[in-house]
């Protein structure tokens, strides 16, 4: 027994129709069905297809905001053409977060009904090698110049979201997250 892998992702929206829109004309999407009101569900839907993910949207009232949000990879080269392309189809993009440099470029938008999505540059492996190195780096108690001078390496957590706090990148602010 195991599971297979992430069937599909399902969305709460108030409009259907505005939010294919969106992930059509926005990220390139693929829309593959349309309910049109033979509903074999709870409500009307619309099924996409977004980078090989089956995506659902149905239409009901949508949750309040949160940081829960789905992460697309996307090219760096990208980032810029997404945030003009999202931002004329009216979705809201959400000042950045502190990044460390080198976890990659994201940029975070919110859809229509509250959704935080992320368009993501940069992957598992190489965030978790960029958190290696600052670690290790923090890690080296007597080192001069070190911050982790003198202390054992289990600051290194709090040391890690210090840094994150005042990681600025060279990114436009609209274009990190």
């Amino acid at each position: 027994m195991a599971v297979l892998g992430i069937s599909h992702l399902t969305f709460i929206v108030r409009d259907v129709e505005r939010t294919a829109r969106l992930f059509v004309e926005g990220l390139g999407a693929t829309e593959v069905y349309d309910s049109q009101g033979r509903n074999f569900s709870l409500s009307r839907e619309k099924f996409l297809l977004l980078g090989g993910v089956w995506l659902a949207f149905m239409e009901g009232e949508p949750t309040a905001r949160s940081y829960r949000h789905v992460a697309f990879e996307v090219a760096e080269a990208d980032v810029p053409a997404y945030a003009a392309a999202l931002q004329a189809l009216g979705a809201e993009i959400r000042p950045a977060r502190p990044r460390v440099d080198g976890e990659g470029l994201s940029l975070y938008f919110h859809d229509y009904d509250n959704h935080l999505f992320e368009l993501h540059a940069g992957s598992l492996a190489q965030r978790l090698a960029r958190y290696a190195q600052l670690s290790a780096r923090r890690a080296v108690p007597g080192v001069a110049g070190s911050p982790a001078a003198g202390r054992s390496s289990r600051a290194l957590p709090g040391a890690v979201t210090a840094l994150k706090t005042r990681a600025v990148s060279a990114c436009p602010v609209s274009a990190r997250g």
